[in-house]
């Protein structure tokens, strides 16, 4: 459960509060995400200060900047992310998931040729409908 949007520190911040953070990723996943939190701080009277950017909710001045800057800090994190799994990539670390659904093509299309409506053979294989979809075209364009 994500600690902030989970209620932990919203229910126990009272009116005249400041809710002190490192870093805005910390906070929130979104920009929506975080105006969600600003609106649900306000409400109660409490204020926000994030340490890494120097910003404080309690002034006009860093409720703007902190919109602002919510924006970016989305794709600075987004950025991040990118060279992090870049880098595990080159060191020979990061493999991507595994594509679990393929795995059962072959069974996808053997149920399907039993009758099986598309619903029932992705619950029976829980995998998604999109994915059994997917491995039953994959047959049409690739006949064996």
């Amino acid at each position: 459960m994500d600690p902030i949007s989970g209620g932990r520190p919203l229910d126990y911040v009272r009116e005249g509060d400041t809710l002190v953070i490192t870093k805005l990723d910390r906070l929130a996943r979104s920009v929506a995400h975080l105006l969600d939190i600003l609106a649900k701080l306000d409400a109660k009277g409490v204020s926000l200060r994030i340490l890494s950017m120097g910003i404080d909710t309690a002034t006009p001045t860093g409720k703007l900047m902190l919109t602002v800057l919510g924006a970016f800090e989305r794709e600075i994190m987004l950025e991040r992310q990118r060279e992090g799994i870049a880098k595990a990539k080159a060191e020979g670390r990061y493999k991507g998931r595994v594509p679990t659904a393929m795995k059962q093509a072959d069974q996808i299309r053997r149920l399907a040729v039993e009758g099986m409506t598309r619903k029932a053979i992705a619950e029976r294989l829980n995998v998604s409908e999109r994915s059994v979809y997917r491995a039953l075209e994959d047959k049409q364009d690739n006949p064996a």
